[in-house]
């Protein structure tokens, strides 16, 4: 799937037909874990909830242990949205805002938080944890031809107060994944989101090999709830 293509679509065009839930049927040929079945971003207050439910255990399947992060893998439930980047503190109009669930054992970018309570704060990467990404066109990245926004050394971006310290437009939110058998949820604070759109992905994504931009680049799409990221979900 070509999703510089269809980043087009999310920056460009609204969805045609809204939703509240988005729902696809199962596939045996996708690995259950990351075969999708329905997308769902819900809103209380200022609290949003997405989930996403699969035909087998979500998060069950994380990547292999490397142990470098150059190369390193990492594995992700995505809800990309219309919201703009600075709804949540990045630059605004810098790209395509998505939240992510991810796991990736070779490295730690939740530096604020202990995951699995060793008294550890950075050995906790496998562990599923959230993050706020804003994704762009990246002709370097293969033919996902897309990637985390990179920041370019020597610039200062508007970014969120938990940013993780990477050259990257990503965010480390206080907002633990709830995974319970098939269905991975993640509630967090936003204000401004009623009528924002949203889709449902699950991926791969890839550390750059020689650790330059770009730094991470989506490596493979393994399900899209819509089936062509047209973002139909609509959040009441």
């Amino acid at each position: 799937m070509n999703l510089l293509r269809t980043t087009g679509l999310i920056l460009c065009l609204a969805p045609g037909m809204a939703t509240a839930e988005i729902t696809s049927a199962a596939d045996a040929a996708k690995t259950a874990s990351f075969d999708i079945l329905s997308a769902k971003v819900t809103r209380s207050g200022d609290t949003l909830t997405f989930r996403m439910t699969t035909s087998g255990a979500a998060g069950a399947e994380v990547p292999a242990k490397t142990g470098t992060l150059a190369g390193a893998g990492v594995f992700a439930y995505v809800w990309p949205t219309s919201l703009d980047p600075a709804t949540v503190g990045f630059e605004g109009g810098t790209g395509i805002l998505a939240l992510a669930a991810t796991s990736h054992p070779d490295f730690d970018d939740t530096p604020l938080y202990d995951e699995d309570g060793d008294g550890d704060l950075a050995n906790d990467g496998a562990q599923w944890h959230t993050h706020w990404v804003v994704l762009a066109p990246s002709t370097d990245c293969g033919p996902s031809n897309l990637a985390v926004r990179d920041i370019p050394e020597g610039q200062t971006p508007q970014l969120p107060a938990t940013w993780p310290g990477l050259p990257l437009f990503i965010d480390s939110p206080d907002a633990n994944p709830v995974l319970e058998a098939s269905t991975i949820s993640v509630s967090v604070a936003v204000t401004g989101a009623e009528g924002a759109s949203y889709d449902g992905v699950t991926s791969a994504l890839r550390v750059n090999a020689d650790l330059h931009a770009p730094l991470l680049c989506v490596a493979d799409v393994f399900d899209v709830a819509s089936g062509d990221l047209s973002l139909p979900g609509k959040i009441d």
